[in-house]
């Protein structure tokens, strides 16, 4: 037996655990070396004070690293401990969020790196961070606050002619987004069929093996949509009041509205890495392991955001592919835009002047005089809107109407007779679509739109009349 045992060792400071057997060893070491109990318990002392002064010690070196790592791991387990009580956040619209997706705020508000975050009223539950939520980071990027649809977008294009074309060709517009896209996950051109913009030679597709395989995925998913609530639609827009920026006159126009991302290239992007961050903290307490962070400065977190603007460019061109085809194939000339990300995060400062990383998961920029574009369902109306710059929302309003069913209820619950009346009801007619995206399965945009007046002003309205969805496009 020792000269000093692990509960002497215990009473003089050191720890339980692997440690105390280290410990015992380098006591036993320097009693041999002539030193007594009280002289080698000050040796051990003083390894603790200053481990790296003893690393290359040849008696003591391996307690002074085997104590380095300790603290290490002490360090590793403060860092991803949750805060007691979430940082305190404004919510907009709160008797329109369930308590689920309350209760998933609170905990993206608890994590160690979260620096502010705000609840947009279309919020419902999603994965880690509710869809709705924006939350601003220090030093770290969230691949699942950002979501598995990367850069996720709306695109209205405006043309200078009356909707009411629409009623005198139907058959030609509808058949114009019926060819000129395509529609549902996995679906892509092939061919001569494929589609082509500058995107394709971005440099950085080169920039990681992922990236390298996806290349292709990005040539053939070019100019297409994605499924669940992606559409592309003919309705009409009014104008309220003129924009310098749209350079168009109050009125009545035609336009064209889209809704569809970064399609297969952000979902592997996204799985990729949200796997990767929850690897990487593999102690992070189970309620928040889908919001595992990483690191900015890291190699890991450096290609997530390479990869994930990236995706973004992918995204923004993907719809100016789409919406080119379809006027083309209309006849049309675009007279103006408006478009926007709803799930990305952006480097930003803070009022106090932290620089941090807000992650708008399903939440759209609304930034002083930004403009963007909140739709409504498949039936009921979308609204161009332009920032007031709320500091306590991180410049951000809500992404649309968000749903009140899950898509499960809505299945349940909802008929086809029941949907097809509300279609009819409004003058909408529908390629396509499932009934877990009837109308009645989202809040009303209407209330949406009043509970976050403070956010934003409305620009001009969007009603839709012909939709196309994913689905084969038998109901029309």
């Amino acid at each position: 037996m020792g000269i000093i045992s692990g509960k002497i060792l215990q009473l003089n400071g050191w720890p339980e655990g692997p440690i105390i057997r280290i410990a015992k060893e380098a006591a036993d070491v320097l009693w041999r070396g002539g030193l007594d109990r009280d002289q080698v318990l000050e040796r051990l002392a003083a390894v603790r004070v200053n481990p790296t002064g003893y690393v290359g010690d040849a008696d003591l070196g391996a307690l002074a690293q085997a104590w380095l790592d300790a603290q290490a791991e002490d360090e590793a387990e403060e860092a991803l401990a949750l805060r007691d009580a979430p940082l305190p956040y404004r919510i907009w619209g709160r008797a329109f969020i369930d308590t689920a997706a309350l209760a998933q705020m609170d905990n993206a508000m608890r994590l160690p790196v979260t620096a502010a975050g705000a609840l947009m009223p279309d919020a419902h539950v999603g994965y880690g961070l509710p869809i709705g939520g924006v939350l601003a980071t220090e030093g770290a990027v969230i691949p699942y606050a950002v979501g598995v649809d990367i850069a996720c977008r709306m695109r209205l294009s405006i043309y200078e002619i009356s909707p009411i074309v629409l009623d005198q060709r139907p058959k030609e517009f509808a058949q114009a987004i019926l060819t000129q896209t395509r529609f549902g996950a996995g679906e892509a051109f092939k061919g001569r069929d494929r589609r082509e913009h500058a995107v394709l030679d971005d440099p950085e597709w080169r920039a990681t093996g992922l990236l390298r395989r996806l290349h292709d995925t990005a040539i053939g998913q070019l100019g297409t949509s994605g499924g669940g609530n992606h559409f592309v639609e003919w309705g009409r827009f009014d104008l309220r009041e003129p924009d310098q920026r749209l350079g168009l006159e109050p009125g009545t126009y035609l336009a064209l509205l889209s809704h569809s991302g970064s399609r297969g290239v952000g979902y592997q992007i996204a799985d990729a890495y949200s796997k990767l961050a929850m690897r990487l903290r593999p102690n992070l307490d189970p309620a928040v392991k889908h919001l595992a962070w990483l690191d900015i400065d890291g190699q890991e977190g450096q290609e997530y955001w390479l990869a994930m603007n990236l995706a973004g460019r992918f995204a923004s061109a993907n719809h100016a592919v789409i919406h080119r085809a379809v006027a083309q194939a209309a006849g049309l000339t675009e007279a103006a835009s408006v478009e926007n990300h709803h799930n990305f995060a952006w480097r930003e400062r803070l009022p106090d002047g932290r620089t941090v990383f807000v992650h708008r998961k399903g939440a759209t920029p609304a930034g002083p005089g930004v403009l963007g574009v909140i739709p409504g369902s498949m039936a009921d109306p979308g609204y161009v809107v332009r920032g007031r710059g709320q500091a306590e929302s991180l410049n951000s309003a809500a992404h649309g109407a968000g749903r009140q069913m899950s898509r499960k209820k809505a299945f349940d619950s909802i008929s086809k007779r029941e949907r097809d009346a509300y279609l009819e009801a409004r003058n909408v007619r529908l390629l396509g679509g499932g009934l877990d995206e009837s109308p009645q399965a989202y809040k009303r945009i209407e209330d949406v739109i009043a509970a976050q007046s403070d956010l934003v002003e409305i620009v001009g309205k969007f009603t839709p009349r012909i939709v196309r969805m994913a689905d084969d496009g038998k109901d029309w």
